[in-house]
């Protein structure tokens, strides 16, 4: 018996060496010290000016294409023409389906294949603020700021669609999501030409006008009309992931940068399940509205199952080694502990998004009396599908799910698969991380998956690169500020996206 135990002893004590040396040797990417200061940004009030009066316009998108009031989106399209007549003047620059915007800056090579920078005009409505008398005035092309509009809504600062710049930052809706990115592409085009600075390749901009809502007439237009022309891009840069500060990372003491190099995909089934109506007072011993409860207990106890796929481990990879000890035990022994990891990733909702298709029940309806049984009971489900799923697997999921039942399924919205996931070792991606490290030195950068839709998918037609990022630095606060109340951005965040993009389309071939 001691011999045994001293076998025990034994195989522990290699164990736990093996765990160690593991741990200790991993090839974690090392995060440079910054040895630069960050660009510092050089005031400047016209820029600002532009964004604020550009937000002024309520270009907003919500139900289907027909229920747009486009006259926000016609004045919108003059305000830029008239704020930047040098990119208009200088660039080959046209409409697709009205109000998709194109803009091509030639460069001095046509055997080099282009790079295409994405935006879109349209936001999403600003809540239960009352907007009315927002739009008088709506815009000068001579950069001066309007005069103030009163605050509206006790969530808000400053009216949504006033533009205010206060407090060091430009407020309102689109703010972040996108007028502040569609800006500062515009400023840096603005600047390229300026400064007479031929690029070797065609850069292109593309602002789709109904992103909020799908954009199948915006980006997806767009982006048939470059295949159609037989154009095929080196990279393609759209919105995404941010530079999350530090401490928005439970354990990691520095700021990261996630670059979202793939997205996920996206299924919404409305599921109706049938049974007997009738009064309350003489129920059947299973009702329908019981049996719908039971399917949606199937869909939340049994969910699709989680997998660490090669994208989320490279983005472990990278912020491994910021992280606490625990933490790198887990993800450089994964061949022993795995499991151990899976299963406390899948306890946080958010890194939970990461490892597998999520399951949410978003909307349900029965009967509109308390004391009507209804004979058909509905409820919707919405999955956003990891890469490595397939909508043909969350289909037979739901089949399982349904199992047993008299029930109809109706995928609505905008199925799709998961985006292909883009490589990390191309010029395009070594570009995010100089130019962030030429804003915010000392910054982790790494690759991360986009957990909601961006029009980026629709272009994996005319490109294999693709990547979804913002290069501003937000704290969660701000984070939550996207799609809700009180939206802005900081004229530092700005002015640097602005350095950012000029950036890249200038040393794109250095």
């Amino acid at each position: 018996m001691k011999k045994f135990f001293l076998a025990v002893l034994g195989i522990l004590i290699i164990l736990i060496a093996a765990l160690l040396i593991k741990t200790f040797t991993y090839p974690f990417k090392k995060n440079k010290v910054a040895n630069s200061e960050a660009w510092k940004p050089v005031k400047n009030d016209s820029a600002v000016m532009r964004l604020s009066n550009g937000i002024k316009i309520p270009t907003v998108s919500t139900g289907s294409l027909g229920e747009f009031n486009y006259s926000p989106f016609d004045q919108f399209k003059e305000y830029l023409k008239a704020s930047y007549p040098e990119v208009y003047q200088n660039t080959e620059n046209y409409e697709v389906n009205k109000y998709g915007l194109v803009f091509r800056l030639k460069g001095k090579r046509t055997d080099l294949e282009p790079i295409l920078f994405l935006s879109h005009i349209d936001v999403v409505p600003p809540g239960e603020a009352d907007v009315k008398d927002t739009t008088e005035n709506i815009f000068r092309p001579d950069d001066k700021p309007l005069p103030p509009v009163t605050k509206v809504s006790e969530d808000w600062d400053f009216a949504p669609f006033s533009g205010t710049v206060a407090n060091g930052r430009i407020y309102g809706r689109g703010a972040i999501d996108m007028k502040g990115m569609l800006f500062s592409l515009m400023e840096s085009m603005k600047d390229l030409i300026r400064n007479q600075h031929m690029p070797q390749r065609d850069i292109y901009l593309a602002f789709g006008f109904d992103e909020e809502v799908g954009g199948k007439n915006g980006a997806k237009m767009i982006a048939e009309d470059f295949k159609k022309k037989g154009l095929t891009f080196d990279a393609v840069y759209d919105e995404g992931g941010l530079i999350l500060r530090k401490g928005n990372i439970a354990g990691i003491d520095s700021d990261v940068a996630a670059v979202g190099c793939a997205e996920k995909g996206f299924l919404s089934a409305k599921i109706k399940v049938k049974g007997l109506g009738g009064h309350s007072s003489m129920p059947p011993m299973e009702s329908a509205i019981g049996k719908a409860a039971v399917i949606m207990q199937r869909l939340e106890d049994h969910q699709m199952k989680p997998v660490i796929t090669p994208l989320i481990k490279d983005f472990f990879n990278n912020i491994g080694g910021s992280m606490p000890f625990t933490s790198r035990l887990a993800i450089s022994n994964q061949w022993l502990l795995k499991p151990l990891l899976i299963s406390q990733l899948t306890k946080n909702n958010t890194t939970n998004a990461l490892v597998r298709t999520t399951t949410a029940l978003t909307m349900m309806k029965g009967s509109d009396g308390t004391n009507v049984l209804s004979p058909e009971v509905e409820f919707v489900v919405n999955f956003r599908l990891l890469p490595g799923n397939s909508v043909k697997d969350v289909r037979e999921h739901i089949a399982k799910a349904t199992k047993g039942f008299d029930v109809e399924v109706e995928e609505i919205d905008n199925t799709r698969e998961a985006s292909a996931v883009s490589p990390t070792n191309t010029k395009a991606y070594q570009l995010i991380e100089a130019g962030v490290k030429q804003i915010n030195p000392g910054t982790i950068v790494t690759p991360y998956l986009t957990m909601a839709g961006t029009d980026a998918y629709k272009y994996q037609i005319v490109s294999k690169n693709i990547y979804r990022f913002m290069p501003i630095k937000i704290n969660s606060a701000e984070q939550q500020s996207i799609h809700s109340t009180n939206e802005y951005i900081s004229i530092e965040n700005y002015l640097k996206m602005i350095h950012y993009f000029g950036y890249i389309m200038k040393n794109y071939d250095k």
